[in-house]
């Protein structure tokens, strides 16, 4: 249900190091839908692969958003809130359904004061992402036609099951191409992982999970040195269900940190939400008539840190809107990342943040 997003039309317009939350991006444009009616509103269904109904999609989310409370082990959090101009009415059902379905709090605000706006709105996700993601509203996305800003905001932060070892860190080789060679610090353990080795894809599965047991990490690594473009061709099937077995891995992974922000009009838009963007767009279930409420555009910026403790991600997406068990084998499985990877983190439903690294960085 949240793949849709981490396409061909994503990789194709973003290079190297990548980062999305495509449950972020889709939580907006649920709570977009809500509002939406007729063409935009299937649009918005269709390309998403959300329920044949509004209200189905409601239900999902009512029970969806409050599991997101993380526990004494890890910490996972998401959180929504609608910006509306000064004197601009929202349709009172919206307002409900955005406080009792997506737990989105309202406030208004003046955007023709565009620094003091934005300053407000990103003080908020700040606070709701630990600090970690900054200045997802620029000023200059402001104006006095902006009408709404609805954003979510999402943050993870979560311990390996089995650390690595901080004195087992080392540099090595990582292959950025077949020819290219540069040195990175990367982790190492041996212990008892979820591994797949996928003939199909020429690619090993491997899962990292958290304390809790309730949320993992999933590296996909390509064979050859220059096997991930092959690999992203058929990303649908990188994200279906690998049929891991639970074997003895020794692994080495670099440390790295991913950071990016992107504006994804053009990407949804290539995805089938069109009208939704147009002089055409009914939002009217929202605010207004229809033809008067068009989303400018949809943005996100998303942060990951891996290193041998864990992992600490968050993301956030704005969309604005202007007028208008098995038996253990003896035999030790490698898993050694020396080349560009796949990689997602999930909970048992949900894939959260997904992305793609192709030089390992780090904080």
């Amino acid at each position: 249900m949240y793949l849709t997003l981490y396409s061909l039309e994503v990789l194709k317009e973003n290079e190297g190091n990548f980062l999305i939350s495509p449950f972020s991006i889709q939580t907006v444009l649920a709570l977009t839908q809500s509002g939406a009616k007729d063409e935009t509103a299937l649009e918005i269904r269709n390309s998403l692969h959300l329920p044949n109904t509004t209200k189905s999609t409601e239900a999902i989310y009512s029970i969806i958003l409050p599991k997101f409370k993380g526990n004494e082990q890890y910490a996972l959090h998401t959180a929504n809130k609608i910006y509306v101009k000064n004197s601009y009415p929202l349709k009172e059902e919206f307002k409900t359904i955005a406080a009792n379905v997506y737990q989105a709090a309202i406030e208004s605000i003046d955007f023709a004061q565009k620094d003091e706006s934005a300053n407000t709105i990103n003080s908020w996700v700040e606070k709701q992402t630990e600090n970690k993601i900054h200045g997802l509203i620029d000023p200059k996305n402001l104006d006095e036609e902006t009408r709404v800003i609805l954003i979510n905001a999402l943050y993870f932060k979560g311990k390996w099951t089995t650390p690595f070892e901080t004195f087992a860190t080392s540099k090595k080789d990582f292959y950025k191409t077949a020819k290219e060679v540069v040195q990175v610090d990367t982790m190492h353990n041996t212990d008892l992982y979820n591994y797949y080795e996928s003939a199909e894809l020429n690619a090993k599965f491997l899962e990292l999970p958290y304390q809790g047991n309730d949320v993992s990490m999933v590296i996909v690594l390509p064979n050859e040195k220059e096997g991930l473009s092959s690999l992203e061709n058929e990303i649908e099937k990188v994200f279906t269900a690998p049929r891991f077995t639970h074997e003895r891995v020794s692994v080495s992974l670099p440390k790295f940190a991913v950071e990016n922000k992107v504006q994804l009009k053009t990407l949804l838009e290539n995805l089938g939400i069109k009208t939704a963007f147009s002089e055409n767009a009914d939002l009217s279930g929202l605010a207004g008539k229809k033809g008067e409420l068009v989303i400018s555009d949809v943005i996100q910026k998303a942060f990951i840190n891996v290193t041998e403790t864990g992992t600490e991600a968050a993301a956030a997406t704005a969309g604005i809107f202007e007028s208008r068990i098995h038996k253990v084998r003896k035999l030790v499985y490698t898993f050694f990342v020396r080349q560009p990877f796949i990689f997602y983190i999930r909970t048992n439903t949900t894939i959260l943040f997904t992305g793609r690294v192709a030089l390992p960085l780090h904080h």
